[in-house]
């Protein structure tokens, strides 16, 4: 007997025309050809979005897995706990408004985006971590995009949440608060994986925060008006790649961590430094600029084994502070342009940064190359006796300008045995390796 194939009568439906949403389905798009057919929808789904003042928090218990939840114009009221991995997907005007208590939106279930929100409203606990959106440990994957955080405590809280991304958004901190009270644009603990790209972040405490965390990556984040623009504390086999800093105490604070790569960051009119190494081991930075820090282009304390090449350091007062005993560094390709002292270094062990035939380009440095090389035919020497006296007994400044000090400067010309340790460039450079692009 001959087999009759027998449809669902949804399929029947779509191809007659009459399904919901009308027109013809072709009968290979709906599994004939052996592709599975859409699973059903919601009402309050992709289709229809949820309208402002109806009850957002039923919704979100409901839902079933995979499922997109937007939100129209208008205000949403929050707090609201999302235990389901769906999306939660705003269209342009939809905000979701805090009630001044708590985090605005905590996920609890991983794979949940948030996306295309204006969220505010969150409390002003430190200790309870209250924040526009807070992941908890079990959100693993989380992706937080073009969002608008305003107004907050804490922008984005990964509190463990592996593997999350933060990407594409404006999130703006509080400015009514004071500094230490202040919460970070996006704060990281424990997070492994997680990626912070294409952000723009003002205000608060730290653009980004990780503690105690690994293999995370930032890149083309902007920062402005913070405390630190990237703050490092315990975490390892990293990248901070293609960041812009202005207007902030520090750039990037790094600290306590190892195998970093930071390569291509640029720092402006930073308020202290533009770059700060403290117990950052075995790390790579290159390719950064920093100009006109108000007090530092580089400082880099009790730091180890990392190499430091082909950056521009210009303006500041001390091009790079360089001490408690940081060791086996490579320091060379760089450029030290018109800072007032271009390094600060007291210390009676002489450290080369001319290894390997290649040092760096200093910008005051009268020097010939007769032999055409590239390379000038005199070691530089960026500090004398009296840079060390200055350095430790301040109150000398007073006697710059007297015969005094200058007859000590003509005499060490005269006899180089009288230098003191520090920092020598057996090979400095006669012309910087590149030249960075002017602040935007």
């Amino acid at each position: 007997m001959r087999r009759c194939r027998v449809f669902p009568a949804a399929l029947l439906a779509a191809y007659r025309g009459t399904a919901e949403g009308g027109g013809k389905v072709p009968l290979a798009e709906w599994g004939v050809s052996g592709k599975t057919a859409p699973a059903p929808e919601d009402a309050a789904t992709a289709d229809t979005p949820i309208r402002a003042g109806e009850a957002l928090q039923p919704l979100l218990d409901t839902a079933h897995p995979g499922q997109v939840l937007r939100l129209g114009p208008g205000r949403h009221a929050g707090p609201l706990t999302i235990r389901t991995s769906l999306a939660l997907v705003g269209e342009p005007g939809a905000l979701i408004a805090g009630d001044g208590k708590g985090s605005v939106i905590t996920i609890e279930a991983a794979d949940v985006r948030i996306e295309g929100l204006e969220i505010t409203g969150s409390g002003i606990d430190l200790p309870g971590m209250d924040s526009a959106i807070f992941l908890r440990r079990s959100a693993e994957r989380a992706q937080v995009r073009s969002n608008r955080v305003r107004d907050n405590l804490f922008g984005v809280y990964v509190h463990g949440a592996a593997g999350s991304i933060v990407a594409d958004n404006l999130i703006i901190g509080r400015s009514d608060l004071r500094l230490a009270e202040a919460g970070d644009g996006v704060a990281i603990w424990n997070a492994p994986g997680t990626q912070v790209v294409d952000n723009r972040i003002e205000r608060g405490r730290d653009g980004i925060h990780v503690i105690t965390s690994r293999d995370n990556a930032f890149e083309r984040n902007r920062f402005s008006h913070l405390r630190f623009a990237i703050h490092y504390m315990y975490t390892h086999d990293s990248r901070i790649v293609a960041n812009r800093s202005r207007g902030n105490h520090v750039a990037w604070a790094l600290m306590y961590s190892q195998r970093l790569s930071i390569r291509d960051n640029v720092s402006d009119n930073d308020r202290d430094h533009g770059l700060l190494l403290n117990t950052t081991n075995a790390s790579e930075v290159s390719g950064n600029v920093v100009r006109r820090g108000g007090n530092k282009c580089a400082f880099v304390y009790n730091a180890h084994r990392n190499v430091v090449r082909d950056n521009w350091l210009e303006g500041c007062p001390i091009g790079i502070h360089f001490t408690a005993g940081s060791e086996g560094n490579i320091i060379s390709g760089n450029a030290f342009v018109a800072n007032r002292t271009q390094v600060k270094y007291a210390g009676t062990r002489l450290v080369d940064w001319g290894r390997g035939g290649r040092g760096n380009y200093w910008s005051d440095n009268v020097a010939f190359d007769l032999d055409g090389d590239g390379i000038a035919d005199r070691p530089y020497r960026p500090n004398d006796v009296m840079d060390v006296i200055l350095w430790r007994l301040p109150a000398a400044k007073v006697l710059t300008s007297s015969p005094a000090v200058q007859m000590v400067r003509w005499a060490q010309a005269r006899f180089p045995a009288l230098y003191p340790g520090g920092v020598v460039d057996s090979a400095p450079l006669m012309r910087p390796p590149r030249t960075p692009s002017p602040s935007p």
